[in-house]
């Protein structure tokens, strides 16, 4: 299986390419200096990523610890598609304003085959279980590329980003459920180099980690990174395919969360 996707996504990068042949030449024949999709003020991006989740949550109620679910081996979520919205207003040659919303949805339905205590219910073996997992992440940033030349640049990132997880598991004995949100500020790096006049590969990271602290009853951390090439039909519209790692773990009072995304999208982007 891994071997036939293997393949289908690279015919899909091959068939990118090709279809960016006729506007290389294009570029070739122009006198302007910039890349193509380099010159605009607003860019709307839309992804479809198909990642790898893995989600352990443990939640404590009434001083009951609670167990470590992983929510795909023990309550069944499956991998699913998920949507992203992306808009970057560029004031500046140098500088970018980021907006990027994601919203990661799962359900599912199973028969527990360990017990598990959660939010100080216990849930015996063989119990059926509904379970569902909601998390957003916004993201709000402003980059600067300190190196910006007519075939790449080089920039520093500065992100705010909230996050939100709730976690829900609802049986014929109970309902209950697990609710973490938090303001995280991040802080990163991207490099973009254009390997063709209308053909880039780009690459981001931005994290966070709280330094451990005894007297602070919560700590977490953030990381994320991005790797994609980007083919620009024209300067307006372009297509992108890349992989993508999110890493998000919290530990608030006697509640924890290790929460992992990974996997290939495709992408779509308009310029004004």
């Amino acid at each position: 299986m891994f071997v036939s996707r293997a393949r289908s996504w690279l015919c899909a990068l091959f068939l990118l390419v090709v279809g960016a042949v006729p506007a290389a030449a294009q570029y070739l024949g122009q006198s302007s200096g910039l890349a193509t999709g380099e010159s605009y003020s607003v860019e709307l991006g839309g992804a479809l990523w198909n990642p790898t989740p893995t989600f352990i949550l443990s939640s404590e109620q009434f001083g009951i610890p609670g167990t470590p679910i992983d929510f795909v081996e023990d309550l069944g979520v499956a991998k699913k598609r998920l949507p992203e919205l992306r808009l970057v207003l560029r004031p500046g040659r140098k500088h970018k304003l980021r907006l990027h919303y994601l919203r990661a949805g799962y359900d599912a339905d199973g028969i527990l085959n360990r017990e598990v205590v959660f939010n100080g219910i216990r849930y015996q073996v063989g119990l059926p279980v509904q379970s569902s997992l909601d998390w957003q992440t916004v993201r709000f940033g402003y980059e600067y590329d300190f190196i910006y030349q007519d075939r790449g640049f080089v920039g520093v990132l500065l992100e705010g980003r909230y996050t939100r997880v709730r976690a829900e598991l609802e049986s014929p004995v109970n309902s209950e459920f697990s609710e973490a949100n938090a303001p995280i500020p991040a802080v990163g790096a991207i490099a973009r180099f254009y390997v063709l006049p209308n053909i880039s590969l780009t690459g981001e990271a931005t994290g966070f980690r709280l330094p451990e602290n005894e007297d602070r009853d919560w700590n977490g951390r953030y990381f994320d990174y991005d790797i994609y090439g980007t083919v620009n039909i024209t300067d307006r519209v372009g297509v992108q395919l890349g992989y993508r790692s999110l890493d998000v773990s919290y530990d608030i009072e006697e509640d924890f969360g290790d929460l992992e995304l990974r996997g290939v999208y495709f992408a779509g982007v308009v310029r004004f």
